[in-house]
């Protein structure tokens, strides 16, 4: 039985955003972001959102742009360029909010929320300043005869959920080829309503015959609406479709935010793509 197409556009999928809302965003630092649908989410002008991922510069454009009131995450990066430099002024000024978790202590909050549990307990956190930056935190004794005491790991549960895959079909199914799942099915699992971009969207057949069947990493179920967005990942890489865009990245981390924005962002996502193909 064939699923239901769920071909949107950019725009209809950053339309369920309200201001307010915590947005979860796929990827891993500057890796596989789905930075097409970060780009409308910028044009669309939402206020007071929460973003929550392992940050790269979808973090930084949203933070410039003064979409974001917090932070979650356990680091915001280019990766190449170690630290992510407009979410560095935001912090040094004090104009955006953070949670910082522990990398693994993150990934336990989305698949708490991803099993629909109010908690998962582990043991990072333990011994760190994690627990004293983020003194909502609390331990939890395990009930059973080792009597260990863990940090309870609160689930993060998401609004609505953004990824960006290599391919997929119009019913909701996905595919990475890259190296790493970068957690994105969580996002999915953790969030009401949930976003997939990818570079071409294909043939159900042709996806599956596409890889290996553990690189087939979201399915239908838990997706409400595929956009295709070829070069939607840039400028961070989308392998083996592209790498990182190393030139434009030094481009956007040098460059004053305004003179960026006017050069890149003011268009709609056609302009951008003509922009950085010059």
């Amino acid at each position: 039985m064939s699923g239901v197409d769920k071909l949107v556009s950019i725009d209809d999928a950053v339309g369920e955003v309200r201001d307010g809302m915590t947005i979860g965003i796929g990827g891993w630092g500057s890796r596989r972001k789905p930075m097409a649908m970060v780009r409308a989410l910028l044009r669309a002008g939402r206020k007071d959102l929460t973003i929550v991922g392992y940050g790269g510069p979808d973090v930084g454009l949203l933070v410039a742009a003064g979409c974001v009131r917090r932070v979650v995450t356990g680091f915001v990066s280019l990766d190449s360029i170690p630290l992510e430099p407009h979410f560095r002024a935001a912090r040094s000024a004090g104009t955006v909010e953070l949670t910082e978790y522990d990398e693994g202590m993150l990934y336990w909050g989305l698949l708490a929320a991803a099993n629909r549990l109010p908690f998962l307990p582990i043991r990072a956190g333990l011994g760190s300043d994690v627990m004293r930056v983020n003194p909502g935190l609390t331990t939890i004794r395990s009930p059973y005869a080792d009597a260990t005491e863990l940090v309870a790991m609160p689930a993060i549960t998401l609004d609505v959920a953004f990824l960006h895959l290599n391919r997929a079909d119009a019913t909701g199914n996905g595919r990475y080829l890259g190296p790493d799942p970068y957690f994105d099915d969580l996002f999915c699992l953790a969030a009401k309503k949930r976003f997939l971009s990818c570079e071409q969207v294909v043939g159900t057949d042709d996806l599956h015959t596409g890889g290996p069947p553990q690189g087939l990493l979201v399915n239908r179920s838990m997706v409400d609406g595929v956009t295709e967005t070829p070069n939607g990942a840039h400028f961070t890489s989308c392998v083996p479709d592209y790498g990182r865009d190393e030139a434009f990245q030094k481009e956007y981390a040098t460059t004053g935010w305004e003179t960026f924005r006017a050069r890149y962002l003011d268009g709609d996502e056609n302009d951008y793509q003509k922009a950085v193909r010059r």
